[in-house]
């Protein structure tokens, strides 16, 4: 046998073996920078790109305070409870303020008819010009005090601006609240806005109405969802900006406060 013909069926595999003991030692080092310069591995990573952590939050919430200080006689609705529109959430005791009404009511009719006494005097010309205005200006302040009391006691009782549940109650029945102390903290739930932050050079692309969708990691289910409005300014140093989205349609196992991952499909023309 010639030396040709003992090396011809030895050099292939040799170096087919070589390039494979290579392509594992760079593989181990390199690990995923490996796997990543392969076409499939490429496609795929764009599809990361799009993934971004959200929150859901209330359309809207507020905190519910006491505007006088009074005891608290009855709180309508419990923590976690629903309400509607206009419903009253919390009941003052107003006994004082009540009274303090009906001395500011009969302050005014003595003033009013004093004032009426000294306009028929002034006809007469038995009464000062002096002393008419000085009756008719207590008049005009008495006047005053009754619709300050009656301001006062609408604000005895507090109603719901819009419908929801009730986040936390600060307040108890039969406490004593001072005035400007929050006593419930409401949300309406009626409808759910995804928050969360993208690269500003995704403007290009994700414009209000852009669908999507969310998985939510307290539920494990994937909700569709679009883009109602992107924020007014652009974070300079993480160039980020805050974008707002909207759960399509209602679903009662979600809660303010869920979060999850936001997926967008990947086109050829967005850029990561």
């Amino acid at each position: 046998m010639s030396r040709s013909d003992t090396k011809r069926p030895i050099r292939k595999p040799a170096l087919w073996a070589a390039a494979m003991v290579v392509a594992s030692v760079a593989g181990s080092t390199l690990g995923v920078g490996v796997i990543s310069a392969l076409p499939s591995s490429a496609e795929a990573a764009p599809v990361r790109a799009r993934e971004i952590r959200a929150q859901l939050t209330p359309r809207r919430y507020t905190t519910i305070s006491s505007e006088i200080g009074a005891r608290i006689s009855n709180i309508h609705v419990s923590e976690g409870g629903y309400f509607k529109a206009g419903q009253k959430l919390v009941s003052f005791d107003c006994s004082l303020q009540q009274a303090q009404l009906r001395k500011s009511e009969a302050d005014l009719s003595s003033a009013e008819k004093t004032f009426s006494a000294n306009k028929r005097l002034a006809e007469l010309n038995s009464v000062g010009q002096v002393e008419l205005d000085l009756s008719q200006a207590a008049s005009r302040k008495a006047a005053a005090d009754v619709e300050m009391s009656r301001t006062l006691l609408r604000k005895c009782s507090i109603s719901a601006p819009y419908s929801g549940r009730v986040a936390e109650q600060r307040g108890r029945e039969q406490q004593f609240a001072q005035a400007g102390q929050p006593l419930l903290e409401i949300l309406d739930d009626s409808a759910l806005e995804l928050e969360y932050l993208v690269p500003s050079r995704w403007l290009v692309w994700l414009k209000p109405g852009a669908r999507f969708f969310v998985r939510i990691d307290e539920t494990g289910k994937t909700y569709p969802a679009t883009v109602v409005r992107t924020g007014a300014r652009i974070d300079p140093v993480s160039q980020s900006i805050k974008i707002k989205g909207q759960v399509a349609g209602r679903y009662p196992e979600l809660l303010a406060g869920m979060s999850g991952v936001v997926s967008f499909p990947v086109n050829s023309t967005q850029k990561k």
